[in-house]
C-alpha cells in the first residue's frame, strides 16, 4: 500500500532543493507557517509591488505619450512655416536659381548650424518621379535618405502635398540609433527642376528620452520607497494586533501545563482589552471548576479507598463463614445447599470486585508501580489460555494462539500483563457466541503487540468510546456469565500506560472486536506503530467500508479502511507462513 499523497509529496520537495538551500528553506516555511504578522507582512509587500508595477506603468505609458504628442504637436507646426518657406524660396525665382548648389544652401539653411544641428533635413526625388533634370538627394550630416521609413514616404505621395505627414521611429543619427519625429511634405519644383521632391525634417528626442528616463527612474524610487513604507505600516499594525494574540496563546500554553494562576496583562478599552478581560474571566472560571473537581475527586478516591479498605474486615469474615457453609453443604438440605453455593459464587464476585476497586484507588493515587523483569510475553499468554481452558469448552469456543516473527521478550510487569491478557481474552469468549477467538502475536525491534480477534455481537461505533470506561457494559441486559465487575478494561488500560504502550479496540456490529495491545521493549521506550494491524481483513466489507478504533487514551478515530494498516499472514523468520499455534477445542 503506497503513502497518502501528502506523505510522498514531502520527500519529492526535499529532493528538489538543493542539500545547501535545505536548511535556510526550511527556516524560511518554518517562519512563515509559524508567524501570521510575517504571512501579512508579506502580503501586503508583494500586493503593493504589483499595484506599484501595473500603476508605475500606466502613468509611464501615460506620461510618455503626453511628452512625445506635445513635442510632435510643436515640430509639426514649426515644419508648416519651413515649408512654406521653402516653397516660395525654390519656386519665386528662375530656373537657373534652381540647381543644386542653391537647394544645397536651402537645405543647409534649414538644418541648421553644421556643428549642433538643431535637426536634419532630407531632400530627395519623389516616389514615382523619373524625371532626368534635378537633384535626386541631399541630406544635412548626420542622417542617411534612407532612414526615411517607406511607408512615411508612401504616406507622404499619397498626400499630394496637402498636408504634412509624421511618423516617430528609430534611425541612425550621427553613427548612433536614437528615437526621432520625422515630417514629411510634398514639393513640386516645376519640369524645369525636375519634377516633384519629398522635404523631411527629422527632429531627435534624445531631450524627451531623457525626461522619460528621469521620470521612471522616479516612479521606480519613489515605488520602492512606497513599498517599504506599506510594509512597514503593515508590520506596525499587524504587531499591535499579533502581540496581545501571541501573549494570549502563551497564557493558554502555560495553563495548559498546569500553571493555573496565569493572567493575560490588559491595558485600554479595546477590542482586544475586552479579549483579554474575557480571557481572564474564563481562565479564573476554569481554575476554580478545576479546584472544585480536584477536590471532588480526592474526595471521592479518598472513599473509595477507605471504603475498600474498610469492607476487608467483614468481607473476610463473610468468607469464612461462607466457606464453613459452602464445605457443608452437601449436609443441608437441597435448598440450603444451593443458596450455600450462590452465595460462595457472589462472595467471590464481590472479592474480586473489592480488589478492582482498590486497584483503581491506586491508579487514582498515583501509586501503582511496576514490577518490570525480562519476560517471555508468549509464556505468559500461554498460561492464560491454558487457565481459560475450562470456561472456552463451557461456552463451545474454540481458542486459537498464532506466534508471528520476531521476539516476545519484553521488559515488563508480569502480573500485569497477565491481567491485561486475561481480561481480554476473557471477554473474547463471553462476547463470542461461540464462535472461534483468535490470539495473535508478534513483535519487532521495538515492541511486541497481542491481538485478541472474537467473531461475536461486536462493537456499535457509539460505543468504542465508551469501552474503555468504568463500569460500562456494551449490553446492560446481558448476564454476566464468568463474572466481570466493569472494571477490567479500565484497569487494564491503565496497566498499559504504565508500561508506555497502547490498549486499542475496533469493533463493527455482528462483526465482532478486535482487542490490541502493543508494549515497548523497554518501559517508556518510544513506539511508532504496532507489528499487527489493528482492523482484521477479515472485518473489511466491500470497498471504502470504515474502521472505527479507540486510541490508547480513548480518543476515537475513524479512518478508511484502506488508510490502516494490512494484515498480512504471520510469517516465520525464513518468510513462510507460519503454523506454530496453540488452539484450544471445546
Amino acid at each position: 500500500m503506497g503513502l497518502p499523497p501528502a506523505e510522498t509529496a514531502r520527500p519529492l520537495a526535499r529532493r528538489a532543493v538543493p542539500a545547501r538551500l535545505r536548511g535556510p528553506v526550511g527556516f524560511v516555511l518554518g517562519q512563515w507557517r509559524r508567524s501570521i504578522q510575517l504571512r501579512v507582512v508579506a502580503a501586503t509587500v508583494l500586493l503593493g509591488i504589483v499595484v506599484v508595477l501595473v500603476v508605475g506603468q500606466l502613468l509611464l505609458q501615460r506620461i510618455t505619450s503626453g511628452i512625445i504628442a506635445s513635442r510632435q504637436e510643436a515640430v509639426i507646426a514649426q515644419s508648416a512655416q519651413d515649408f512654406d518657406q521653402t516653397r516660395k524660396d525654390l519656386t519665386s525665382g528662375g530656373s537657373e536659381q534652381k540647381n543644386g548648389l542653391t537647394i544645397r544652401d536651402v537645405v543647409n539653411v534649414l538644418a541648421g548650424p553644421s556643428g549642433n544641428p538643431t535637426r536634419y533635413v532630407v531632400f530627395e526625388k519623389a516616389l514615382g518621379n523619373t524625371a532626368i533634370g534635378g537633384t535626386n538627394v541631399l541630406s544635412t550630416p548626420g542622417i542617411s535618405n534612407e532612414a526615411i521609413p517607406a511607408e512615411l514616404r508612401q504616406a507622404v505621395v499619397r498626400s499630394g502635398g496637402a498636408r504634412q505627414q509624421a511618423q516617430v521611429f528609430t534611425t541612425a543619427l550621427s553613427g548612433r540609433t536614437a528615437p526621432v519625429i520625422a515630417v514629411g511634405g510634398l514639393l513640386d519644383l516645376g519640369a524645369a527642376a525636375g519634377g516633384r521632391y519629398e522635404l523631411y525634417f527629422v527632429y531627435s528626442l534624445d531631450r524627451e528620452v531623457q525626461v522619460v528616463d528621469v521620470v521612471r527612474r522616479t516612479f521606480i524610487l519613489g515605488g520602492v520607497a512606497l513599498v517599504l513604507l506599506v510594509g512597514a505600516v503593515a508590520w506596525v499594525v499587524t504587531r499591535q494586533v499579533v502581540t496581545p494574540i501571541a501573549y494570549a496563546a502563551r497564557t493558554a500554553e502555560q495553563l495548559a501545563s498546569g500553571r493555573l494562576d496565569r493572567r493575560m496583562q490588559v491595558r485600554g478599552d479595546d477590542e482586544l482589552a475586552r479579549l483579554g478581560r474575557a480571557f481572564n474571566e474564563m481562565a479564573a472560571s476554569l481554575e476554580r471548576q478545576i479546584h472544585q473537581l480536584e477536590e471532588l475527586s480526592r474526595v471521592q478516591r479518598r472513599f473509595v479507598s477507605d471504603v475498600s479498605h474498610e469492607l476487608r474486615t467483614p468481607l473476610t469474615t463473610l468468607r469464612m463463614a461462607g466457606e464453613v457453609m459452602y464445605e457443608a453443604r452437601h449436609s443441608f438440605d437441597p435448598a440450603l445447599g444451593r443458596s450455600a453455593e450462590l452465595l460462595q459464587a457472589q462472595l467471590d464476585r464481590f472479592e474480586a470486585l473489592l480488589a478492582d476497586l482498590l486497584e483503581v484507588s491506586r491508579f487514582d493515587a498515583g501509586a501503582a508501580v511496576l514490577d518490570c523483569e525480562a519476560v517471555d510475553v508468549r509464556e505468559v499468554v500461554d498460561r492464560v489460555v491454558e487457565d481459560l481452558t475450562p470456561v472456552a469448552r463451557k461456552h463451545a469456543t474454540v481458542v486459537r494462539l498464532r506466534s508471528g516473527p520476531g521476539s516476545t521478550v519484553a521488559e515488563v510487569d508480569p502480573r500485569r500483563v497477565e491481567r491485561i491478557v486475561r481480561n481480554l481474552i476473557g471477554n473474547a469468549i463471553e462476547h463470542s457466541e461461540s464462535e472461534p477467538v483468535e490470539v495473535r502475536l508478534a513483535g519487532d525491534d521495538e515492541c511486541v503487540a497481542l491481538t485478541v480477534r472474537d467473531h461475536g455481537v461486536g462493537l456499535r461505533q457509539a460505543d468504542l468510546g465508551m469501552v474503555f470506561n468504568r463500569f460500562w457494559r456494551a449490553d446492560p441486559a446481558r448476564a454476566r456469565t464468568t463474572g466481570g465487575t466493569g472494571l477490567g478494561l479500565a484497569i487494564a488500560l491503565e496497566d498499559a500506560h504504565l508500561h508506555g504502550g497502547w490498549l486499542q479496540v475496533w469493533g463493527e456490529p455482528e462483526q465482532g472486536a478486535n482487542f490490541r495491545l502493543t508494549l515497548p521493549r523497554q518501559v517508556g521506550g518510544p513506539l511508532s506503530g504496532s507489528p499487527l494491524p489493528l482492523v482484521p481483513p477479515d472485518a473489511v466489507d466491500g470497498e471504502g467500508a470504515v474502521a472505527v478504533a479507540v486510541a490508547s487514551d480513548g480518543t476515537a478515530v475513524v479512518a478508511a479502511v484502506a488508510d490502516l494498516p494490512t494484515l498480512s499472514p504471520l510469517a516465520s523468520p525464513d518468510g513462510r507462513p507460519s503454523s506454530t499455534g496453540l488452539e484450544v477445542s471445546p
